[in-house]
């Protein structure tokens, strides 16, 4: 893995409330960006998190846990806002549909002001998505870091489309704004299909490509995924595993994709794949994610774990 620096996500932390049928809630961390983080620390990449969190309980705890695997949290703010809320209903296959309580919470209340006029130096690589770019202030503090800085950093987009809580019709085109400066896209086949209606996802992935994204990365649930560069095309299975629930799968097949193009010392501006190098970096995002979906929760694996994995489904 480089030594050159690390990578900073930027978003949202809140509190997941799942409900499962059994008339009980469970709360419990969560956030694309926050999910994100954790993955990344836990498999090694340096990482700081850029984020609104809240000073009452529930933000503490978000900040310890990010803390606790090792996520830098000099970016982060603070402040008295309540913590943002997720409601997530999980249905019998352990696939989560979500509703947003956001009103007057902290995630969204992230201002330019919070934002440093220069990034640290360590930073190599800006990880954007889900929420981030959904809701106000935010959005716009959001948009506005990647614009300053995508001539000097490559930008990795994981759009994670939450349409329950996507209420501001600049969003769309934000989001196209977003891609056309990224260099890595990663997105679900729902993603896809919502950013570009009518079209299947092989020719979403040739528009993002012609745009000047330099990888992007399909992700097909149980069938696997798959990515292409303006050069190569390729499709890997998903291992087969006893699927607990989805949650935080595809942040932690984001962060597992973006851990692999760093061991190859792959993450810059103009970064060029092999097709060799596109196919592990998926089989290494699958087996992440598929880790995952047999535990409850977001809970990523460690490095070390997935380490004793790898000669089992690779």
């Amino acid at each position: 893995m480089s030594d050159d620096g690390g990578v900073l996500v930027c978003g949202e932390a809140l509190i997941d409330v799942l409900e499962n049928g059994d008339g009980i809630q469970h709360r419990t961390a969560g956030g694309g960006p926050f999910n994100t983080a954790r993955a990344l620390a836990r498999l090694g990449v340096p990482t700081s998190f850029l984020g609104r969190l809240s000073t009452d309980s529930s933000g503490r705890e978000l900040a310890r846990l990010l803390g606790a695997d090792g996520v830098d949290l000099n970016l982060a703010t603070f402040g008295p806002e309540p913590t943002t809320t997720a409601i997530a209903h999980v249905d019998g296959d352990g696939l989560a549909e979500y509703e947003f309580v956001v009103e007057g919470t902290s995630a969204p209340n992230l201002t330019m002001a919070m934002v440093p006029e220069q990034l640290p130096a360590g930073i190599s690589a800006l990880h954007v998505g889900t929420l981030g770019l959904a809701l106000e202030p935010m959005a716009s503090t959001l948009t506005a870091l990647i614009k300053r800085e995508c001539r000097r950093l490559p930008i990795m987009l994981d759009p994670n489309i939450r349409a329950a809580a996507v209420s501001d019709p600049a969003y769309r085109e934000r989001l196209q704004s977003v891609v056309s400066v990224a260099s890595i896209v990663k997105a679900s086949v729902d993603d896809l299909a919502w950013l570009y209606p009518g079209i299947d996802y092989r020719a979403a992935t040739r528009r993002m490509l012609g745009l000047g994204v330099r990888l992007v990365v399909v992700t097909l649930g149980a069938s696997g995924a798959f990515g292409a560069t303006e050069n190569v095309s390729v499709a890997v299975a998903a291992p087969e595993v006893d699927v607990v629930d989805t949650i935080g799968a595809g942040d932690t097949f984001g962060a597992a994709l973006l851990t692999r193009l760093y061991d190859l010392d792959a993450v810059t501006l103009g970064m060029k794949l092999d097709i060799t190098q596109v196919d592990s970096a998926l089989r290494f995002a699958c087996l992440a994610a598929a880790i995952t979906c047999t535990r409850a929760g977001a809970n990523s694996p460690y490095r070390a774990e997935l380490q004793q994995s790898l000669d089992t489904f690779m």
